[in-house]
């Protein structure tokens, strides 16, 4: 981004641009990783190891609450962001009518998950002054009859925003009078800032009675919650109809998890205590850099992620951004690069993402110059 602009070298670089975590990976991944390096030997099946599915199943029923079957309703993926791309190739049909949902702004995969599948995308807003929550409301009915996938993502990228029961409620109802699959984005479930946990897709399935979990599968990822993005581990749980056949075209497509980060995954599906302490961390950044930016951007906490999704004054995110490079060597994202135009309207316009992924001491470090930006330039 921005490759052309000379950052001003009388400061040190900073980067909130990308949402690649930072924090230290825990002990007890690496040492599961030089235990079972035997792993390597053989190769891995593609629906993963009996003690993978049962991990990361009984780490759902003690997140959630929620029963699921990890012979059935559980399947390995190296990450979510490759599982979400994969995973639409298995419900779209490749019709010429074909229509994929998306909220916008969105995480970049879903457009391309969807172009590959041959499908078209239409693009529900987030509204600002409903917490950000996705105007499903604003999709017509005609494009939800030609709908085959819809793409939620909860906490969201960028803006953090929590889907409530209501709202699933709301999807569910759609989904049964459509017949399209849901797929629900859950990677930032775990860095969240009040005392309730969020509520999850399989969590809210259950909760209206949905325990078969119909036309819902739900991606999750260790890479936020544990600091392992380079482990590349995963699962989707959901429903048992739609994993059969993801299963099938994962075997042909090669994806299998090797044993190795299995056997760390394991690991961390099954210890708490890491993750209370990362949470805790970002929760410590969130408290003392939010009030800082409050000063000079429209920002506030989020409900969850480690994002802050900021209006900028002048209302030019990329003019921002890129004079912010410029002056003081710090990297945000425009908010326009997250989203698309329809009728006129970019909903990530006059707005920035900043990663608060680095540690608390460079975070503020990066506030501070940001209101010295604002300061001298608005």
């Amino acid at each position: 981004m921005f490759s052309e602009i000379a950052p001003n070298l009388d400061y040190a670089p900073v980067s909130l641009g990308i949402g690649e975590p930072r924090h230290a990976t825990p002990e007890l991944i690496i040492q599961a990783l030089r235990t079972h390096t035997s792993e390597l030997a053989a190769y891995p099946a593609t629906a993963g190891l009996p003690a993978f599915r049962q991990a990361c199943a009984d780490w759902v029923n003690r997140r959630y609450a929620v029963a699921v079957n990890p012979a059935t309703q559980i399947l390995p993926v190296n990450g979510s962001r490759e599982a979400l791309f994969a995973f639409a190739q298995t419900v779209l049909d490749a019709g010429e009518d074909s229509v994929v949902v998306s909220p916008n702004p969105f995480y970049q995969i879903y457009e391309g998950a969807a172009f590959l599948g041959n499908a078209s995308v239409h693009y529900a807003p987030s509204v600002a002054a409903k917490n950000f929550a996705v105007d499903w409301d604003s999709v017509p009915v005609d494009i939800w009859k030609k709908t085959r996938l819809l793409f939620v993502c909860s906490p969201g990228n960028p803006t953090g925003a929590v889907m409530p029961l209501d709202e699933w409620q709301k999807l569910f109802a759609l989904s049964d009078e459509y017949g399209f699959v849901i797929a629900s984005d859950e990677c930032y479930s775990e860095i969240y800032f009040g005392d309730t946990p969020p509520l999850g897709g399989l969590q809210a399935a259950a909760l209206c009675g949905r325990t078969d979990f119909k036309r819902l599968v739900c991606f999750t990822s260790l890479s936020k919650r544990s600091n392992v993005p380079g482990l590349r581990s995963g699962f989707v749980a959901g429903d048992a109809a739609l994993i059969a056949p993801f299963l099938l075209y994962r075997t042909y497509h090669g994806s299998a998890m090797g044993g190795m980060v299995q056997q760390a995954s394991i690991a961390a599906w099954n210890d708490e205590a890491h993750v209370i302490a990362n949470r805790a961390l970002y929760k410590e950044k969130f408290d003392q850099i939010t009030p800082v930016l409050a000063k000079v951007l429209d920002v506030k906490l989020p409900d969850a992620g480690f994002y802050l999704w900021a209006g900028v004054p002048g209302g030019d995110d990329e003019a921002f951004a890129r004079d912010l490079l410029a002056q003081y060597n710090v990297t945000v994202l425009p908010g326009r690069y997250l989203a698309r135009e329809v009728n006129g309207i970019n909903p990530g316009q006059g707005r920035i993402r900043m990663a608060l992924v680095a540690q608390p001491q460079e975070c503020l470090e990066a506030a501070s110059r940001i209101v010295q930006f604002v300061h001298s330039n608005f």
